[in-house]
């Protein structure tokens, strides 16, 4: 399983808002928020429903992580999605780390990428919450 998901009750723009301050409550902040929606409505013309993906770091495991595996930026931020489907149903994602950073084969990154998936899901339960 490459990802972790949970669908939520809240508009999109809330739960934007509330996933970015779960993050922040878990130490990480967001480096990059992607408008995928806007992105093909205005290089394509094509109607997207909302679709944003934000880039999340936390600066102490990522320093972590660079540190026992200089190559691993290749694996980072921590992106999550938040999405409407066509029901309107607003679905929270992110990859799962321990899947990605087994590839790895570092026993240093093997343990960050537990600490990392333990915050992540706490993020989860705070959004569905």
């Amino acid at each position: 399983m490459y990802g972790v998901s949970t669908t939520v009750s809240t508009g999109f723009d809330e739960t934007i808002e509330r996933v970015t301050e779960a993050l922040k409550t878990e130490g990480f902040g967001v480096l990059s928020d992607i408008d995928v929606a806007a992105t093909l409505k205005s290089k394509l013309g094509i109607e997207q429903r909302p679709y944003r993906i934000l880039g999340a770091c936390n600066p102490e495991l990522a320093h972590k992580a660079i540190s026992a595996e200089p190559d691993i930026g290749v694996l980072l931020p921590c992106n999550f999605v938040v999405r409407e489907d066509e029901a309107g149903d607003i679905h929270v994602l992110f990859m799962n780390p321990l899947a990605v950073l087994d590839l790895v084969e570092n026993p240093q990154v093997t343990g960050l990428a537990s600490l990392v998936r333990e915050k992540l899901d706490r993020v989860l339960e705070a959004v569905r919450a």
